[in-house]
Order: C-alpha cells, then sequence, then structure tokens
C-alpha cells in the first residue's frame, strides 16, 4: 500500500521543473509586452496634461505674439493655425499629428518641434552621459567603501555626503562649481560646450552626430576633444552628483544585505578576506537594485538638465526649454516635453527588460 501511495508523487515530481521552466520563459515575455504596452498610455496621458494645461492661458499665437501684433493681424494667424477651433477638434488634431511625427510648428520664430529635437537633443544625451559616468563614478564605488566600513566613522560622512548630493539643488551645485572652480579657482571652463573654435569646427563636419565628444573622435582632433572634455566636468559633476548621492545609498544597503548571505559567511569560514568579498564576490549582486532604479534616474537627469543646461549655457533641449517659456512659446514647450517623454518611457522600458534578464524575481 505503501509503495502504492507514493508511486503517483514520484511520477509527477521531473514534470514540476519542466513546467516551471516553460512559466519562467512565458514570465520574461509576458512581462515585456505588458512593460511596452504600458508605454502607450503613460506618453498619452502626459501628452494630454500637456496640451490642456498649454491651453489653459488661451491659444498659443495670442500668448506668444499678443502685444506685438495688431488684432487684426492676431485674428489672421489664429484662423490659419487652425486655433479659432474647437478645442476638442485641436486635440485629436495635435494627436493625429504625434502619430504622424508631427510636433508641430514653433510660434515665435516657425520652426518644426522635430528640427529642435534634431539639432539640441544630441547635446541633453552627451550631458546626460557625462552625468551617469560621474554617478556611477562616485556612487559605487562610495557605496561600496560604505558598507566595508559599515557603521564606523567613514560610514557615517558618506552617509552624510550622499544626503547632500540627493539634498543639494541641481542649480545651487551648479553654481556652486562655477564660483570654486571657473572663477576663483579657473580650472575649467564656465560655460558652454565647447570654445568658440572648437563650436566653429564642429559645426563644419560632414554627416555630424551633433554629440560633440563622438565627432571630435571621428575627425582625429583630439585637441577639441580635450576643450570638450573641459567643458563638461562642471555641468556633469553638477548633474551626476544627484544621482551619485542615490546610487550611494543604494549600493551600500543592498551590499550590506549580500554580505549576510550564506555563501558570503562561507567564504569567510574559509579565510577570505572581507575586502575581497566586498571586491569580489558580494558588489554584483547589490548593483541590481542600482539598474532597476536607473530609469527613474535618467528621467531626474532629464529634469535636472533643465536647471544644469540653463546655469551652465549648455544650449541643449533644457535650455531651449527655458528660452521657448520665456517667450510663452507653448507649441515648443508642448513638443519638447512630450518628446522627454517618450524619451522616459523609452528608457524605463528598456531598463526594467534589463533587470528582468538579470533578475528573475523582477518578472513576478
Amino acid at each position: 500500500m505503501a509503495a502504492s501511495v507514493e508511486n503517483p508523487v514520484l511520477a509527477e515530481g521531473p514534470s514540476k521543473p519542466l513546467k516551471k521552466q516553460r512559466a519562467s520563459g512565458s514570465g520574461l515575455g509576458r512581462y515585456v509586452l505588458v512593460r511596452f504596452l504600458l508605454i502607450i498610455p503613460t506618453v498619452w496621458i502626459l501628452t494630454t496634461l500637456v496640451f490642456f494645461l498649454m491651453r489653459i492661458t488661451g491659444d498659443p499665437i495670442t500668448a506668444a505674439l499678443g502685444g506685438r501684433l495688431t488684432k487684426a493681424q492676431l485674428q489672421e494667424r489664429i484662423e490659419a493655425a487652425g486655433y479659432d477651433r474647437p478645442l476638442i477638434v485641436q486635440y485629436f488634431e495635435y494627436m493625429g499629428g504625434l502619430l504622424r511625427g508631427d510636433f508641430g510648428t514653433t510660434v515665435s520664430d516657425n520652426r518644426p518641434v522635430t528640427d529642435l529635437f534634431l539639432q539640441y537633443g544630441a547635446a541633453t544625451v552627451e550631458l546626460v552621459f557625462f552625468a551617469l559616468i560621474v554617478a556611477f563614478a562616485v556612487g559605487i564605488p562610495l557605496g561600496m567603501l560604505a558598507a566595508y566600513h559599515r557603521d564606523r566613522w567613514p560610514d557615517a560622512a558618506l552617509r552624510v555626503f550622499a544626503i547632500l548630493c540627493y539634498a543639494t539643488p541641481v542649480f545651487f551645485a551648479g553654481l556652486l562649481l562655477k564660483l570654486v572652480f571657473g572663477v576663483l579657482i579657473p580650472l575649467f571652463p564656465a560655460s558652454g560646450r565647447a570654445s568658440s573654435s572648437t563650436e566653429l569646427l564642429m559645426s563644419g563636419v560632414v554627416g555630424p552626430t551633433r554629440i560633440y565628444f563622438i565627432d571630435a573622435i571621428r575627425i582625429g582632433d583630439f585637441d577639441a576633444l580635450g576643450d570638450i572634455a573641459s567643458h563638461a566636468v562642471l555641468p556633469a559633476i553638477a548633474l551626476g552628483l544627484l544621482t551619485a548621492g542615490v546610487f550611494l545609498r543604494l549600493v551600500r544597503t543592498n551590499l550590506i544585505g549580500t554580505l549576510g548571505q550564506q555563501y558570503v559567511e562561507s567564504g569567510r569560514s574559509r579565510g577570505v578576506s572581507e575586502f575581497r568579498l566586498v571586491t569580489t564576490h558580494a558588489w554584483r549582486p547589490a548593483l541590481i537594485p542600482v539598474i532597476t532604479v536607473m530609469g527613474m534616474q535618467i528621467a531626474m537627469m532629464l529634469a535636472g538638465a533643465v536647471l544644469t543646461e540653463t546655469t551652465f549655457e549648455w544650449k541643449g533641449l533644457g535650455f531651449q526649454l527655458v528660452q521657448y517659456l520665456l517667450k510663452r512659446d507653448f507649441v515648443a514647450v508642448q513638443g519638447i516635453v512630450v518628446m522627454l517623454a517618450v524619451i522616459v518611457a523609452l528608457t524605463n522600458f528598456l531598463v526594467d527588460v534589463i533587470a528582468a534578464l538579470i533578475d528573475p524575481r523582477v518578472r513576478y
């Protein structure tokens, strides 16, 4: 009787791991699909909010050119642009244009908004890239150091440093860096993406990417590359420290948790030094949360880029966004905000997929 009771269990046993593997594979595909589909309502909701908020003060023509044109001229421009039609009609026309890749035309200088992305988007991408380098170079090693010296004075000092990093406003950090390292101790340029001679050189590059350091490498001009790098130091530090503080705290917390795992304790029992456990065996699992929140941090960087670019006169999308806000050119503002929303949504999607590939627990 005992054998007859156990046989069904033994027969079912081997099939369970196979079912689990199939569920795991389908779980990843389902997770990726759901995350991708969530991009659509996210961008749609933000686009709708921006559209109607921009219309609270009236039509964009009057907002941008009111007081500079006569009433007859304003009315003519309003009718030509279709802003005299019902708001809901304008909304559906705008959404239809977005689906065709048409983000509208600026009111103040009559340029397609897509031209702004092509001309200034690369500058913002370049700044965020440099800022991410600073965030990783500062946040991860210092987080490991804090975990290694847990509950001792270096750990306390580094935690205070992390709080200062993400609590200090970006514009204040930028102004402070400009004052100290651009004026009092003039080690780095305090404004611009490059010197005027390098700007002129970059404008003559054939088939430019408009990312200066890539174009400088392409043409093999290392003097220009050094000039571009020196101009990027202060804005990259100002923007990168914001995220470095978050990375430092995440790495410290998760590394301390990893150091308590059984496989680490086994290494200690075999005489492996604490330093080697931190730098070789335990730090990689501690990076998974960093990868998971990276999408959100890139979104914060894009938001911070508006203030950073304005502070350092770094002519990217953030800088232009402020200029168009001052001009009350709501068509340009609307288009730039929507494009930044698309970039953030796609970045979050890619980061979520990478995190799911690294850590299967993210899928469930």
